[in-house]
């Protein structure tokens, strides 16, 4: 029993032992906090909430920095866990801006919930609550960059000052950078943004973007732009040679490709297109040699002879020969083996053939005299209908008392010219150059409206001129309103399928039309003028430059059935190398258009030019508005420049001026300058110089040095004058110039000397002594290069060429057809030193007359037809002169 009750006793020590464990169980998690109360951000002016759960709890409070909240101020709510069934206790408080602010600046405002319960007090972590901002500002925004390909960029950003910190992200061009998706963006720590490698791709606008619960911040934009360098590729193969015969020029180029220069990245340097002189070789037609001797008769009653096509052989595509390079005869008479036999029989027969025979060749010869005489009277009366006294065309051609060898062909010099019968109304007789007088009837429907009168007189192979009347009529008309209007520089005149010449005094500028230029029937008014660079502004780009002046000759849409050939100075240094030179005709429409560019001539092209060391000369089957433009290919082009120094040729004052005038070196701004300063009362007092002036930026200085400074002082503040570089290589004005003004002690101080010096900055210059009397000045240096050109501004007719017109028909005649010994245009080129052009005029049909065009325009003032005379009598040393070469013997 007592055992039984031991059992009883220990069974209730152990439930009661595991009632106390479970009870001491449940107070263990009642005892915890459920929720605490989390840091909070007031924004703006909303109040936070901070709350507090905890269960079994009896009492939960909060207090403040150490201050408890009042109990009116809690909101409790109370309730039961369904999973334990126990009572859960929630106290919940505002906190409103005010109550943060009253502390702020001594501490950061924090509170604390307190629970209280059987078991005990629980506290919570601090919960700090804190106004959030986010300044305006950042302290620090990206700056744009320039960086080149594959370079790394660092963009900085630092935010604006916030509670919370704010976090940062990167735009490019309003789009969001995720360094995630595109490993080649990196941001740091500190909110810098590192591009790896720069792309092109990366080029645009980057923006620092800072947030947080309050506001959204942008920098302002920084521009990163991606630039490439350009790189050359390589160099292309040599073209072929521009002369299809003789000397010329290939070229070969290179481009800067390599890459291409993007994003202001730099071109490259040096320059693109190279230059090389080549010569092609001529082609060489092929030329029989001498017939063999005839082979023995043979038994077939034939005989045979042969030639060979080896003087010279044809080479370098050149054409055969053409004919028979073997030929046979019937043999007679005893030659002939057969004949032998018949010889006695056929004698009588034979007689009787010969007899008849002679009296066909007879007949036959005496019907083609007739036809000859024929013939005959008829052209001379077909050329009679256009010229009525043909003397005026063999006038004036001795050439050197050459006695022909054959003189069975010395008529050669005296043949009629082979002109057919024209509808032409020029009327009257053509006399030799000297006594010309006839009309040109404007009733046959010129070009532009006839003149008042109808009709347009040539006395004495001057056309008279009414600049007034042709210039009003012309201004009429759309596009002849850009002309200038002074009559000094402008010629016209009218002419026929005779030709004639249009010259502007003293400003190398001239105008050649060629016999038969102008369609037969047909009469033209022709102008030639010159435009103001001012009033014309030419569209110069990059490194281009006006090489000549602008010249007009019209009017525009003439029919032409050959080139005429306008004659104007350019300034460049004629090296080739150095220069891309391009002639450029203005369109009806007023654009400017390239037409030609010197060294790729296309010979089926309207247009072909012959520069020389100064003077230009343009072979043109259109008439209109033409320029010279040079681009320079290197630093090495230069432009010639002419100084000229002026001074008054009075002086009464202590100032006296020395103006120093810096041009373009052709002969119509020497002329313009000479004018104005004529009227402006100065004078020339020194010879003028040349300035080579490279394409290289830099400016042009003048100064003035080594004046006696007791007797002159310079009134200059600074050591030099400068011209800005783009002033003379691609500026609208003509005639710049400085002026030096200096000033004597006295009126009485008249002697001057000094040293004037123009000069490119780390280029060529020049300098002027001057050691003269002011005011006894009797140097003649005005009349040295005024340039008294006292030509005849228009010719028409015979009397505007050298060479008369029926000697010239029949050089042509001679030259035109290609001889085996090579007496034919070719060698006249050579002789008179065109060869160079050799593949221009092989494009012509009759290379000889544009040869012969040439050698009008260059020797018109000079011109010796003797010494042509002499040329030909060389070309005809071969075999037999020229003018004594038959058609059969060529």
């Amino acid at each position: 029993m007592k055992l039984n009750q031991m059992r009883s006793l220990s069974l209730c020590t152990t439930k009661r032992l595991k009632a106390s464990e479970q009870l001491q169980s449940v107070f263990k998690v009642l005892s915890n906090l459920l929720s605490q109360p989390d840091d909070v951000y007031i924004v703006k002016n909303k109040p936070v909430t901070l709350t507090c759960r905890s269960t079994p709890a009896t009492q939960i409070y909060f207090k403040c920095n150490s201050e408890w909240v009042h109990q009116d101020q809690h909101l409790i709510e109370r309730d039961v866990d369904p999973a334990t069934g126990l009572p859960v206790m929630q106290v919940k408080i505002d906190i409103s801006r005010q109550q943060v602010e009253k502390i702020f600046g001594l501490e950061d405002y924090w509170c604390q919930c307190v629970a209280w319960s059987t078991t005990g007090t629980q506290k919570s972590q601090k919960a700090y609550v804190r106004i959030a901002y986010l300044r305006k500002n950042f302290e620090e925004e990206p700056l744009g960059k320039e960086v080149a390909l594959d370079q790394e960029v660092l963009l900085r950003c630092h935010p604006p000052e916030g509670v919370p910190a704010a976090e940062v992200e990167w735009q490019r061009n309003e789009g969001l950078i995720d360094p995630k998706t595109d490993p080649n963006f990196f941001i740091t720590v500190d909110h810098n943004l590192i591009i790896k490698q720069a792309r092109l791709a990366d080029t645009g606008n980057y923006t620092c973007v800072a947030k947080n619960i309050v506001a959204r911040r942008k920098s302002s934009s920084a521009t990163v732009i991606v630039y490439v360098n350009g790189g050359w590729s390589t160099w292309a193969t040599w073209s072929a040679c521009s002369a299809i015969c003789g000397r010329g020029w290939q070229k070969r180029s290179r481009s800067c490709t390599n890459p291409t220069p993007l994003n202001g990245g730099t071109s490259c340097e040096s320059q693109s297109v190279q230059k090389s002189a080549c010569t092609a070789t001529c082609p060489v037609d092929g030329g029989w040699s001498e017939w063999s001797k005839w082979s023995p008769c043979g038994a077939d009653c034939t005989m045979w002879r042969s030639r060979e096509c080896t003087q010279p052989t044809p080479s370098t595509s050149g054409k055969d020969c053409q004919g028979l390079d073997l030929q046979s005869l019937n043999c007679t008479s005893e030659q002939c083996p057969q004949s032998k036999y018949h010889h006695l029989s056929a004698s009588g027969a034979e007689d009787v053939a010969l007899y008849v025979g002679i009296v066909a060749v007879a007949l036959c010869l005496t019907l083609l005299l007739i036809v000859l005489v024929l013939v005959y009277r008829r052209k001379k009366e077909g050329l009679d209908a256009d010229v009525a006294d043909s003397s005026i065309l063999t006038t004036g051609f001795q050439p050197m008392g050459i006695k022909p060898t054959k003189p069975e062909n010395s008529h050669l010099l005296t043949i009629q010219p082979d002109l057919t019968t024209t509808t032409t109304s020029y009327q009257g007789t053509l006399r030799s150059r000297h006594e010309v007088a006839g009309k040109f009837s404007m009733s046959n429907g010129p070009l532009l409206e006839p003149l008042p009168n109808g009709s347009h007189t040539l006395h004495n192979g001057k056309l008279p001129s009414d600049p007034n009347d042709f210039m009003n009529r012309l201004s009429s008309q759309t596009y002849f309103k850009t002309l200038p209007r002074d009559n000094i520089n402008t010629s016209y005149g009218t002419f026929n399928f005779l030709g004639g010449r249009l010259t502007l005094p003293n400003t190398g500028i001239s105008l050649l039309i060629p016999p038969e230029a102008i369609p037969r029937g047909k009469i033209y008014e022709i102008y030639l003028t010159i435009q103001k660079k001012e009033d014309m502004r030419l569209p110069l780009a990059g490194c281009q430059t006006l090489l000549s002046p602008v010249v007009s000759c019209g009017p525009p849409g003439v029919v032409l059935t050959r080139p005429v050939i306008l004659t104007m100075d350019h300034c460049s240094d004629a090296c080739l190398e150095n220069w891309a030179i391009r002639l450029k005709k203005q369109s009806y429409e007023g654009t400017w258009e390239d037409v030609l560019q010197l060294g790729e001539e296309v010979f089926s092209e309207p247009y072909y030019c012959q520069l020389e060391a100064e003077t230009c000369r343009v072979f043109t089957e259109q008439l209109g508005r033409f320029a010279l433009v040079g681009e320079s290919l290197s630093m090495a082009a230069a432009k010639r420049l002419k100084l000229l120094l002026f001074a008054p040729a009075y002086c009464s004052t202590l100032e006296y001026n020395i103006r120093i005038y810096c041009m373009d070196d052709t002969q119509d701004l020497l002329k313009e300058v000479m004018q104005m300063e004529r009227q402006m009362g100065g004078r020339l007092i020194d010879e003028p110089h040349v300035l080579l002036f490279k394409d290289s930026y830099h400016n042009l200085r003048l100064s003035i040095h080594d004046m006696p400074q007791a007797h002159w002082r310079s009134k200059l503040l600074t050591g030099y004058q400068e011209i800005p570089f783009y002033h003379i290589w691609s500026g609208s004005q003509q005639t710049l110039h400085c002026t030096f003004t200096l000033e004597r002690q006295s009126l009485s101080t008249c002697d001057l000397t000094c040293t004037l010096c123009v000069w490119q900055v780390e280029g060529e210059g020049q300098s002027f002594t001057l050691d003269f009397n002011i005011s006894k000045d009797i140097r003649p240096l005005d009349s040295d290069f005024l340039l008294m050109d006292n030509c005849t501004p228009a010719l028409a007719g015979p009397s505007a060429f050298q060479i008369p017109y029926l000697i010239r028909q029949k050089i042509c005649s001679s030259l035109d057809t290609p001889c085996p010994n090579g007496a034919d245009w070719r060698l006249l080129a050579q002789r008179l030193k065109l060869d160079r052009h050799m593949s221009f005029f092989a494009s012509k049909a009759s290379p000889t007359s544009v040869i012969l065009d040439l050698w009008e325009t260059q020797h018109f003032h000079s011109g010796n037809l003797n010494q042509l005379a002499a040329v030909m009598a060389e070309i005809g040393k071969q075999e037999a002169m020229i003018f004594l070469v038959s058609d059969g013997e060529c």
